[in-house]
C-alpha cells in the first residue's frame, strides 16, 4: 500500500445526522409567538415550545432584540474574564431565585448541569452514594444517565456510574430506607416531565427535604423542564421547598444553548478551582438572551397567567372520555393527558391538523406550550386535540 493511496478522498457529500430520534417529517423554518411555520408555508400551533424551551415563544422581541446587540459587541467571552452582561444575568436571576442559593455555575445543557450537581454532591459531603427516581430522567451524558432510570437509555451503555440507587417516585417510605447509609444526595424532578408529567402528592417534596436533612443528604432539585412552567418560578415553591443544589435550563435563555447549576454557599465552596469548567458556557450572547428571558419571567402577571392558562386547559381536558382517557394531570402549563392507547396515532393527527404536541412515554400525550400562548389560541388547540381524542374513542 502507497502512502497516497492513505490519503481519504474529499468531497463524497455523503455526511448526514445520525437517525438518533423518530422524524417529525416537517421541516420548520420560522415562528413568532405560538406559531411554526414549516418549509411549505404551513403554520402550525405550538404546543411543544422545542421541548419546553422557547417558553416565551418563537422570535420573541425583547430576546431577538437582546441577542442582536450582543452579536454586534461580544458574542463570545471566557467565564475567566468578567462580563457585563453575565453579571446582568446573575443579578437577573438571583432575584427569583431563594436567598439560600447563593452561586451559579454556567453550562450549556440540562445533562451538563446534573453533572455539576453530581461533583458538588460528592466533594460537598465527601460521599459517593445518590439516589435518584424510577422513572424520572435526568439526561444523557453519563453521569446524568446514571441518575436517569429507563432501562433503554441506560442499556446500551452499561456499566455507569457506580453507587446510584434508583426508589419509587412519590413513595417516602421506599427513600428512607434507601437513606440508611451514607449518602451523598437525593436528586428528584417536583414533576415528573419525560415519565408522563407525574406531579406527586401534596406533601411529598417537603418529605424529601426533612428526609434529606436528617441524613445529612443533599438535595438536588432537578427543574430542568420545571423552572417557570407551572405558575410559580420553581415547581418546588409549591411546597416551600428550598433544595442544596437546583439545576435549570431549557428555557432560562428563549432558545438559545443555555443552563445553570445554583447552590447554596456552603456547597458551593467545597467545588475546589477548576472542579468545572466550559469554554462555551455564561457567553455575553446567551447571557444576554438570559437577562431579557428571566426579567421577563420574574413578572408576577406572567405567573398568573401561566395558572389561569393551566387552570382552563384542565378543566377543558377534565371532561374527555374516560373510555379512552385514563388521566389528565399537571401544573401550569406542563399538562400530560395518559391514554389507554399507545398515544402516537393521535400525536401524528394531530400534526396533521396543525397542532404540534409531544410524547412522554407509550402514552401520554404531553403539553408545553409557550408561557404567552393566548387563551384563544390554546383554546383552539385544545378543542382540535379533543376532537381527535373523542374519535379515537368512538373508532
Amino acid at each position: 500500500m502507497t502512502a497516497a493511496s492513505t490519503i481519504p478522498t474529499v468531497g463524497g457529500g455523503a455526511l448526514r445526522p445520525m437517525s438518533l430520534l423518530a422524524g417529525r417529517s416537517i421541516s420548520l423554518v420560522s415562528g413568532h409567538g405560538s406559531t411554526l411555520v414549516d418549509a411549505t408555508g404551513r403554520e402550525y400551533i405550538d404546543l411543544v415550545s422545542n421541548y419546553g424551551v422557547n417558553v416565551l415563544g418563537h422570535a420573541h422581541p425583547a430576546v431577538t432584540a437582546a441577542i442582536t446587540e450582543q452579536a454586534a459587541l461580544l458574542p463570545s467571552a471566557h467565564q475567566s474574564f468578567g462580563s457585563p452582561v453575565r453579571d446582568a444575568f446573575v443579578a437577573a436571576l438571583g432575584a427569583t431565585l431563594p436567598r439560600e442559593l447563593t452561586q451559579v455555575c454556567f453550562v450549556n445543557s440540562g445533562s451538563e448541569a446534573l453533572e455539576v450537581a453530581i461533583k458538588l454532591a460528592r466533594v460537598a459531603t465527601g460521599r459517593t452514594r445518590i439516589i435518584a427516581m424510577h422513572r424520572g430522567y435526568h439526561g444523557r451524558t453519563l453521569g446524568a444517565l446514571s441518575l436517569t432510570s429507563a432501562a433503554a437509555y441506560r442499556d446500551p451503555f452499561a456499566p455507569l456510574l457506580p453507587g446510584v440507587v434508583h426508589v419509587p417516585y412519590d413513595d417516602l417510605a421506599a427513600l428512607e430506607e434507601a437513606l440508611e447509609g451514607r449518602v451523598a444526595a437525593v436528586v428528584v424532578e417536583p414533576i415528573q416531565g419525560e415519565a408522563g408529567v407525574r406531579v406527586p402528592h401534596h406533601g411529598y417534596l417537603r418529605g424529601v427535604r426533612e428526609l434529606c436533612s436528617a441524613a445529612g443528604a443533599l438535595l438536588v432539585t432537578d427543574e430542568v423542564q420545571t423552572g417557570f412552567r407551572t405558575g410559580s418560578v420553581l415547581a418546588a415553591d409549591h411546597d416551600r421547598v428550598v433544595p442544596d443544589i437546583l439545576c435549570l435550563g431549557k428555557g432560562i435563555a428563549n432558545g438559545l444553548p443555555m443552563a445553570v447549576t445554583v447552590c447554596t454557599e456552603a456547597v458551593g465552596a467545597s467545588m475546589p478551582r477548576g472542579g468545572h469548567g466550559s469554554t462555551f458556557a455564561g457567553s455575553p450572547l446567551v447571557c444576554a438572551a438570559g437577562a431579557a428571558t428571566v426579567g421577563l419571567l420574574a413578572d408576577p402577571a406572567l405567573s398568573a397567567r401561566v395558572r389561569a392558562s393551566g387552570a382552563m386547559a384542565m378543566e377543558r381536558l377534565a371532561v374527555l372520555p374516560g373510555a379512552i382517557v385514563r388521566e389528565v394531570r399537571g401544573r401550569g402549563l406542563m399538562i400530560g393527558i395518559d391514554l389507554r392507547t399507545p398515544a402516537g396515532p393521535l400525536i401524528a393527527e394531530a400534526q396533521r391538523r396543525g397542532v404540534l404536541v409531544l410524547g412522554a412515554g407509550r402514552t401520554v400525550i404531553r403539553l408545553l406550550p409557550p408561557l404567552v400562548i393566548d387563551e384563544v389560541t390554546l383554546a383552539t388547540a385544545l378543542d382540535c386535540l379533543a376532537e381527535i381524542i373523542e374519535g379515537a374513542a368512538a373508532a
